[in-house]
């Protein structure tokens, strides 16, 4: 499968999980791919025959310096996946402002600088392909329904939902698509977070949580990182040259009931 080939692609928050299978995704797809966290990507970057950089998504300079950095290094930018982001399960009234900054730093404001700023480069190479270039946001089920003790990172995803809509329409003239999906709980270090959350709220144990957490999912089970991967790698592609300011919900049938 090269349905990618020729293309770069930006990976944030990639040194595991959802990142990490997405950044695999689109190599194997044919896309040239560069792996950003804070955390060391240097492994995966060898593996896939691309690049690491280390990346703080909260800080403006450094989102203009990796865009710098794809133009000079490998020639521009047609994929930019927004995927860094935070978890956190609190009551509200235990919720500090400290922790709803720190948040939305990460979830909300790492995507609207990474859609700023590297929007410029997308619409270089826009004309390239026939579905343009592509910028796909992770926002999650909590950004489509609400849930007790997630507040803030409930307001979070939401916040990227709507984002992604605005910025599809006004980038639309440009040739860039923009879309977010929507995940259900996937098995990853993110989704046991949630299962330890729900355990230690409900005062049980982490098998009970998991299995009931799982059961809220019509497919009663939890996703897989490749299962999300797979979904950004269509909206990456020329298959979806139609589809723009869509949630794609991948979710086992969680929002449905």
């Amino acid at each position: 499968m090269a349905e990618l080939e020729g293309r770069v692609a930006l990976v944030t928050g990639a040194s595991r999980g959802i990142g990490a299978a997405t950044a695999r995704a689109l190599a194997a797809a044919g896309a040239r791919v560069i792996v950003t966290d804070l955390a060391d990507t240097g492994a995966l970057a060898a593996e896939l025959g691309g690049i690491a950089r280390r990346q703080d998504v909260t800080s403006e300079d450094e989102w203009a310096q990796t865009v710098a950095f794809a133009r000079s290094e490998v020639g521009g930018l047609d994929i930019l996946v927004n995927n860094a982001g935070l978890f956190l399960m609190k009551p509200l009234i235990e919720t500090t402002l400290e922790d709803w900054r720190r948040l939305h730093a990460v979830n909300v404001e790492g995507v609207f600088l990474g859609c700023k700023h590297a929007a410029p480069l997308l619409a270089e190479r826009a004309g390239r392909w026939p579905g343009g270039s592509a910028i796909v946001n992770l926002s999650s089920v909590a950004g489509l329904v609400g849930s007790p003790l997630t507040s803030c990172y409930n307001a979070s995803k939401g916040a990227v939902r709507l984002l992604t809509k605005s910025v599809a329409l006004e980038l639309a003239a440009l040739k860039i698509r923009v879309n977010s999906v929507h995940p259900g709980v996937i098995d990853t270090q993110m989704g046991q977070e949630v299962v330890t959350g729900f355990s230690s709220a409900l005062g049980i144990g982490d098998n009970d949580a998991r299995t009931q957490i799982a059961a809220r999912h019509a497919l009663g089970h939890f996703g897989q990182d490749g299962n999300i991967a797979d979904a950004i790698v269509f909206l990456a592609s020329d298959k979806a040259a139609f589809v723009t300011g869509s949630e794609l919900v991948v979710d086992g049938g969680f929002t449905a009931q």
